[in-house]
């Protein structure tokens, strides 16, 4: 492979996917010593990994330099980061299991047809639905690792977050669920219609 190769692909857009799917790892470590602390760097982390996930897609398209290997890594940090976080929630009893065997069964459902698509050169667009799920979907999981009471603010003692960010997190978390629901429907509805023809 030649440099110019390799520096096309070591764009800063898969650097930002790259750093995301590195994220996994520690943020699985983090709530595996769980506590009020580790909760919050979770928390900091996984709002950090879902800015990458605006950021190396806006980067690549205002760049111009979105490559295969980008379109392969991006969706599958998202799916990495997301599923690792909810599956490390469960047995910390802060969502249910049958939920996320449901977001996870959606998200392979996808993945699969996506791939029968794309081996019949059939492009299946993505539709709005799927952007908001996303959106709330990481928005409760912040809400979700961060879950308890915080009476301080860098390293001071105040009164700031006092409202229950599990309550908030939970809130968003069904919502997103519903979505993700709504959405798969709608992915399997386009997809047979496609094929029909």
């Amino acid at each position: 492979m030649s440099n110019t190769t390799d520096t096309k692909l070591m764009n800063l857009p898969n650097i930002l996917t790259l750093a995301r799917i590195g994220a996994v790892p520690v943020v699985v470590v983090l709530l595996m010593f769980e506590s009020k602390t580790t909760s919050f760097w979770a928390a900091f982390i996984f709002s950090l990994a879902a800015i990458t996930d605006w950021l190396d897609g806006y980067l690549a398209r205002k760049w111009e330099i979105v490559t295969v290997l980008g379109k392969f890594l991006d969706p599958l940090a998202d799916k990495l980061i997301v599923m690792a976080a909810l599956i490390m929630l469960i047995p910390l009893d802060r969502v249910p299991a049958w939920a996320v065997f449901l977001i996870l069964g959606r998200e392979m459902l996808v993945t699969g047809l996506r791939s029968i698509a794309s081996a019949e050169g059939i492009v299946i667009a993505a539709s709005n639905l799927g952007k908001y799920k996303t959106i709330f979907q990481m928005v409760a999981i912040i809400g979700l690792l961060l879950h308890y009471r915080y009476y301080w603010f860098f390293g001071l003692e105040v009164d700031l977050f006092h409202a229950s960010f599990h309550n908030a997190g939970i809130f968003f978390f069904y919502i997103s669920l519903i979505m993700t629901l709504w959405s798969g429907f709608d992915y399997l509805a386009k997809f047979f219609k496609l094929f029909a023809r």
